[in-house]
């Protein structure tokens, strides 16, 4: 038997993964990072990378992996409308043929898996807030349904998987995330507004800034993936993970303008196509799991702002990058 919980995060070395690592590490897990760092940095599990527990495998999920662990964490697909929709055809293969990889080997182990879906397969919910049984408005053939179709489609081989095979799965519907380790340039609307912020360019507002999102800081979001994980075997989701307090995009920016004590201007400009309006999460079902966010906005953007001005005061070039339209 072996000394300790081996654990697999794909994805790992992203800006969800790499929090997820470090938190398992502290519980005396031993982890296993798979990344293929297309969105992904070394730099974000470099602090990790001499600890005993930790092996950090570059791979791409939509190849087969062969390992030996107990629990899975597949958290491995581009996250931010910048970068799924740079290559959208690779993005559905690594939501699909990733999802069946990973169940694949679940199956062979007997492990327990859990699948990182998203807010998205609601579309532009016409339902306020969202809770787990809506089946969502979307659209099948947008430049968005490459994530959105892909999340649905792994969800549905993860429900598959426990009828035909009697998995252990779990699934996860996460809402807008934010926290150190961002990417400056992944034009996510929390990192797009510091980032402008900070360099006192424009704050790029989409619409008229009065469409909202719920914004859950990334340790909170951490904690409810280890208790969903750890939830009894019939409770497999799926289970929104987010943080119900709704900001419009307009109370965000002023947020961020507040804590960076930045003069830069509000700009606005086109909505992009099938920007959801609205997105707040029905969380009582998560409440089931003794999970609520406990980080409030300002405590959050304070932490992340920090994030981003050490990340420019070490990479002075990042100071001189455009930041592209954001992505909420």
């Amino acid at each position: 038997m072996r000394p300790e919980k081996r654990v697999l995060v794909t994805g790992g070395a992203g800006f969800l993964g790499s929090h997820l690592c470090e938190r398992l590490l502290a519980a005396g897990t031993h982890v296993l990072c798979v990344d293929n760092f297309y969105t992904g940095a070394r730099a974000n599990v470099a602090h990790l990378a001499e600890h005993s527990r930790f092996e950090l495998i570059e791979h791409d999920v939509c190849q087969p992996l062969f390992v030996e662990v107990d629990e899975i964490y597949n958290l491995a697909c581009p996250a931010s409308p910048i970068h799924y929709q740079r290559d959208p055809v690779q993005t559905t293969k690594t939501s699909v043929l990733g999802a069946i990889n990973m169940l694949g080997l679940a199956k062979r182990l007997g492990a327990r898996i859990l699948q990182a879906s998203t807010s998205e397969v609601y579309g532009d919910p016409a339902v306020h807030p969202q809770d787990e049984s809506y089946w969502g408005n979307v659209n099948p053939i947008g430049p968005r349904s490459c994530y959105d179709e892909g999340k649905r489609c792994a969800e549905t081989l993860f429900f598959d998987y426990r009828r035909q095979h009697d998995l252990e799965i779990k699934v996860a519907r996460i809402f807008n995330t934010y926290g150190p380790r961002m990417q400056p340039d992944d034009g996510r609307v929390v990192s797009n507004f510091i980032m402008q912020a900070l360099r006192g360019d424009s704050i790029s507002i989409f619409g008229g800034g009065t469409q909202t999102r719920s914004f859950c800081y990334v340790d909170d979001l951490v904690d409810g993936l280890i208790r969903l994980m750890a939830s009894p075997r019939d409770f497999t989701g799926p289970v929104n993970l987010g943080n119900p307090e709704e900001f419009s995009m307009i109370e965000l920016a002023r947020a961020v303008l507040a804590e960076t004590g930045s003069r830069s201007r509000l700009e606005f400009l086109p909505l992009p196509e099938d920007d959801p309006k609205q997105r707040r999460p029905d969380i009582t079902l998560a409440g089931t799991l003794s999970w609520r966010p406990a980080t409030p906005l300002e405590q959050g953007l304070q932490r992340t702002v920090a994030y981003f001005q050490e990340l420019m005061d070490a990479q002075p070039h990042i100071k001189d990058g455009g930041v592209v339209a954001a992505a909420s």
